[in-house]
């Protein structure tokens, strides 16, 4: 039967058929084409773009936004949000100035920076699904609690260096190889992992889709949920290493911005904030764009001001495509 023969009902069902896989490839692919879209015009218009040192700072710059939105995403999986990330690395940050500026001090320091990291999850944790608090307002109460802590801690100017390993993990390369993505790679790939290969991964899925169904089927919803909380702590305070190892010269505002940041990119990235949805590999492009758009405003000489409008064109973006899901 020819197309023109086909009824009318039956041509409708196949244009919506074809306009559902190609939404469907969207969803899954947009993120990836768009990346490399946006390399190669950046390449185009700027071409130090692609020389090997700008690629280099690109990745030391990423490291730490994409540390922090890995703990998002588990948490957004879990249908919460934790604006507590930013505020947990700049804590991490000040507790890796607060011991002697040697390497014998560097095991302390990261130590007691994830426990910091791995309380603040608890507690956040604990709010929601203990106190059914909103993750909104769990999670600003604990940025801001800790906030007072830091600022009674340094009395508003930390004293004292990062310690030499974290300031050449922060800011050194091995062959063009920042140092700090040997630290990030292996994370990726265990919550990757944990997240699409494992029995756990699809409990965060199904809980984030439904807690009151997961909740039926048996799953441990809480104990799920505050786990997200804790190991989005833990990956804030290594990022919060990291990056004070960048800044080498610590403050109270080391991180700030990240909170929103990382939300971005697991948006662009495919995560519902309604959770239950996305991907790792998603999240991490979606990281990359947010760090492409501020690299080249900088590489063309426009004003830094464009940074902050350029990045509220990729969240109006990015909700658009959302909805578009």
């Amino acid at each position: 039967m020819s197309e023109q023969a086909l009824p009318a009902g039956v041509k409708t069902a196949g244009i919506r058929r074809h306009s559902g896989e190609l939404r469907a490839l969207a969803a899954r692919w947009g993120i990836y084409v768009f990346l490399v879209l946006f390399i190669v015009v950046s390449g185009i218009v700027a071409p130090s773009f692609l020389h090997a040192r700008n690629l280099s700072n690109l990745v030391i710059q990423l490291v730490p936004l994409a540390l922090v939105a890995l703990g998002q995403c588990l948490v957004i999986m879990a249908r919460g949000l934790d604006l507590s990330v930013a505020s947990v690395m700049a804590t991490a940050a000040v507790v890796g100035t607060s011991f002697s500026g040697d390497n014998h001090a560097v095991l302390p320091i990261i130590v007691v920076a994830v426990l910091i990291g791995a309380a603040t999850g608890l507690v956040n944790g604990l709010l929601v699904t203990k106190r059914q608090v909103s993750p909104f307002l769990a999670t600003l109460a604990s940025m801001i609690v800790l906030q007072g802590l830091r600022f009674a801690w340094t009395h508003g100017a930390p004293t004292g260096a990062m310690p030499p390993f974290f300031r050449a993990l922060g800011t050194q390369s091995w062959h063009q190889v920042p140092l700090s993505l040997f630290v990030l790679v292996p994370i990726a790939a265990v919550v990757g992992i944990v997240v699409h290969r494992t029995i756990l991964g699809r409990k965060i899925y199904i809980i984030g889709g439904n807690p009151v169904a997961a909740g039926l089927l048996g799953y441990p919803v809480a104990v799920i949920t505050i786990g997200a909380y804790v190991a989005s702590g833990c990956l804030a305070a290594i990022a919060g290493l990291i990056l004070g190892g960048y800044a080498e010269i610590v403050d109270n505002s080391v991180g700030s911005g990240f909170e929103l940041d990382s939300i971005v990119a697991a948006v662009i990235g495919g995560f519902a904030l309604s959770g239950g949805r996305g991907t790792i590999p998603g999240a991490l492009a979606g990281a990359a764009v947010l760090v492409l758009v501020s690299n080249i405003v900088l590489l063309v000489g426009l004003p830094v001001q464009f940074q902050i409008i350029l990045k509220g064109l990729v969240i109006v973006l990015a909700a658009a495509c959302y909805r578009t899901r």
